[in-house]
């Protein structure tokens, strides 16, 4: 293989009750990336569009991972790289994820499939510290193995896959603004109490249980978060307006999406879906904030190759 056209999904994570250990890949929203082989050995960004990004390959996401894993991989070729964002950074959809785990993937096919996904979202890891200084997991695993992910260890890393029910769908709205990583952990709290950690280790206990059971009330019970989305979502305009008017409309449960802005609500079904959807927009269309809304089911597959050659 030359030559190589991927889709990398973008990603929800912490899932409310799921702070840096759980996330999951939507579908139709993501990255668009190739990945051509060269005789000159390293990595050139030749075009990246969709977004303002740099071309320093030390110092993008997408190329400093696809750099470290031909060096380790002691390849014989390099890889030139171009780029298509398909939503934007600072989304809270995992901008900077899809482009480090899409590299980790794209180059692993070129390098006949060398590493194994848990050894992928090592290297995107690494992409995400280059990005915004933290090598957080949720959202590139959840783009590399798709669907749900739980992170059960950093040390060592383990990432557990689990399973999507069949009618599950998720309505998020990105308000345009743009909310950065620091300043939303910044805002988090340094110390919780003991009830408060309780009942957030329990909401994820149960969220893990009612994917594998398939039990929506289970799910929707457990979509609660009392450590991160009280601090942040003052940093997203008319938040709680936006979760209402979801829950309102028959959402298993909403809340913010990595760190923000974009706030997502999961549904059971089309019909709420759209009535969820229906919902926000109205809700949000009174604020004089531009936006973007969309309905997606769980990408269960997480990267898909588009073309290769």
């Amino acid at each position: 293989m030359d030559y190589l056209k991927i889709f990398s999904p973008a990603t929800v994570a912490n899932v409310s009750c799921g702070f840096d250990s759980m996330g999951f890949a939507v579908d139709d929203i993501g990255d668009e990336m190739t990945f051509t082989k060269t005789k000159e050995k390293g990595v050139k960004i030749t075009n990246i569009t969709g977004a303002d990004l740099t071309y320093n390959v030390d110092k993008n996401a997408a190329s400093a991972v696809v750099k470290k894993m031909l060096l380790e991989a002691n390849a014989n070729f390099g890889i030139e790289l171009t780029i298509h964002k398909g939503f934007s950074p600072g989304s809270g959809l995992g901008s900077s994820a899809a482009s480090a785990a899409g590299a980790a993937f794209g180059a692993n096919q070129l390098l006949g499939n060398k590493y194994s996904e848990l050894e992928l979202t090592k290297f995107a890891m690494f992409g995400e510290e280059v990005a915004c200084g933290s090598a957080i997991a949720d959202n590139v695993a959840a783009a590399i193995y798709g669907g749900f992910v739980l992170v059960r260890s950093y040390q060592p890393l383990e990432i557990v896959k689990l399973p999507v029910p069949t009618a599950l769908r998720v309505v998020a709205i990105h308000p345009q603004i743009e909310v950065k990583t620091k300043d939303a952990r910044e805002v988090l709290p340094k110390e919780i109490p003991l009830k408060n950690a309780i009942i957030q280790w329990a909401n994820v206990g149960g969220l893990v249980s009612g994917l594998f059971t398939n039990d929506y009330t289970l799910i929707s019970n457990s979509l609660v978060d009392l450590v991160a989305e009280p601090a942040r979502k003052n940093l997203i305009p008319h938040f709680d307006n936006v979760k209402n008017s979801a829950l309102n409309a028959g959402a298993l449960g909403a809340g913010i999406s990595g760190s923000g802005p974009t706030i997502f609500a999961l549904c059971k079904g089309d019909e709420i879906a759209q009535k969820v959807y229906k919902n926000i927009n109205e809700t949000y269309q009174k604020t004089g904030i531009d936006f973007e809304l969309f309905i997606s089911k769980v990408n269960p597959e997480g990267m898909k190759i588009i073309y290769k050659q």
